[in-house]
């Protein structure tokens, strides 16, 4: 969530900003009109406590002196009452603009370009060159079909369209990446972490899925046991990305500062409804309902968090680069960026039989934004700060293994191992 006092310290720097995440001009109007009575009536109240403690500063020095204190009593007494009711109003007012808050997205930064969409988005650098084939490169739902490794029609068979089922060698690939991908990013400092895939709405709330991207999620109705015994119904639901669960493991924490940097890293499935993506990739792996991502996180004091973002994309692009998959970093503007997101940069890996480069990772800094919102703060000197939060994906692995069947793919169909990966086979 955006920092209050920065919104109503300059509420138009921060509006100017917003329009380059293409927040809507209507909503901004009603962000400006709330952040307005809030600053005012705070205004008020802070004026009447000022005059409250000054009169009874005054009040006090009068009885020392002898002198007659009924009328500065009255006037305490009235200005008390004024200050109580205008209390109850701040707090409201408060509670209003804090609710349009929770549905306005982080302010970029810097690094973020203006842009409308993805076509604006800015390449940094190509890592890799890709492979010159001497035929035409297939698909890889092609040799999918042609291998035996993914079964899209099983996948409709026991869920629907954009499940699939993994047989084979390619279960087997499947898993030695995770395992892969896993060693590696422990080798980097990042703590392997398994959570649940199951969240409750506090968690959705702390990284920014909810209340505005409620729709996106596979939500679970369920009747639950609690310890006692006893039922009660709750609204559970399934991760997007375990970004939720490894930054909410530190959900309304205070951590000694000695303790930070935080680094953890987690394969997970993912579930996602895909929302708004109807006709786009509607045809092999692209984009699934589930599918298994290895996550990297990172709580950072704020003076490291721009250092640790280059570290995580260098993890990420670290890995594409041992199993000789060519890939370009693209910072993305600010049409394009994530709710939670100050700034992101996407890495993009070749798929030659597409012939060109399609999402694979991408790290952000959501800066306090997220650390605001679920209450994560750090304690340095006998005082209490607000981290950064940093996520990064590492990869995702259904793409990975897409990549390698399409680039190591041969002219007889038959698709080639990574030397990396075989000792995981």
């Amino acid at each position: 969530m955006i920092d209050i006092k920065l919104l109503i310290a300059d509420f138009d720097a921060v509006a100017k900003k917003l329009e380059i995440k293409k927040v809507e001009g209507s909503i901004l109007s009603e962000l400006k009109s709330r952040a307005l009575s809030y600053k005012e009536s705070k205004q008020r109240l802070e004026e009447l406590q000022a005059s409250q403690n000054a009169n009874s500063k005054l009040f006090a020095k009068y009885q020392q002196e002898g002198k007659s204190i009924a009328e500065l009593k009255e006037g305490l007494e009235e200005n008390k009452k004024k200050i109580q009711s205008l209390s109850q109003e701040v707090d409201e007012l408060e509670s209003l603009l804090e609710s349009l808050l929770h549905t306005i997205p982080n302010i970029p930064d810097e690094k973020t370009p203006k842009g409308e969409d993805e076509n604006d988005n800015v390449e940094i650098k190509k890592i890799l060159s890709p492979k010159e084939f001497s035929f035409a490169p297939k698909e890889h739902w092609e040799l999918a079909e042609s291998n035996g490794w993914i079964d899209f029609s099983l996948g409709v068979k026991l869920a629907k369209s954009r499940f699939s089922v993994l047989r084979g060698e390619g279960a087997r690939l499947n898993r030695a990446l995770m395992n892969f991908m896993l060693d590696y990013n422990e080798k980097r400092g990042f703590e392997i972490i398994s959570t649940p895939v199951i969240v409750n709405k506090n968690c959705l709330f702390g990284t920014g899925q909810l209340p505005k991207f409620e729709d996106d999620m596979f939500k679970i109705n369920s009747k639950v046991e609690e310890l006692d015994g006893s039922e009660c119904e709750r609204e559970l639901y399934l991760i997007s990305t375990s970004e939720i669960t490894l930054t909410n493991l530190y959900n309304d924490e205070i951590i000694p500062v000695e303790k930070l940097p935080i680094k953890m890293t987690a394969c997970t499935p993912c579930f996602r409804k895909e929302a708004g993506s109807a006709g786009r990739d509607t045809r092999g792996m692209i984009r699934q309902h589930q599918f298994d991502k290895v996550e990297l996180v990172a709580i950072t004091h704020p003076s490291e968090s721009e250092a640790m973002q280059e570290y995580m994309i260098e993890t990420a692009s670290g890995i594409l680069q041992e199993l000789g998959l060519p890939h370009r970093l693209v910072q993305l503007c600010g049409g394009d960026l994530g709710f939670s997101a100050s700034n992101t940069v996407d890495i993009e890996v070749w798929l030659p039989g597409q012939g060109k480069y399609r999402e694979i990772s991408s790290v952000s800094n959501t800066r306090d934004f997220q650390a605001r919102r679920a209450k994560i703060r750090y304690r340095e000197e006998k005082k209490n700060a607000l981290v950064h939060t940093l996520n990064g994906s590492s990869l995702a692995v259904g793409r990975t293994l897409i990549a390698i069947m399409e680039n190591y793919q041969n002219e007889d169909g038959s698709i080639s191992i990574p030397e990396v990966l075989r000792k995981y086979l």
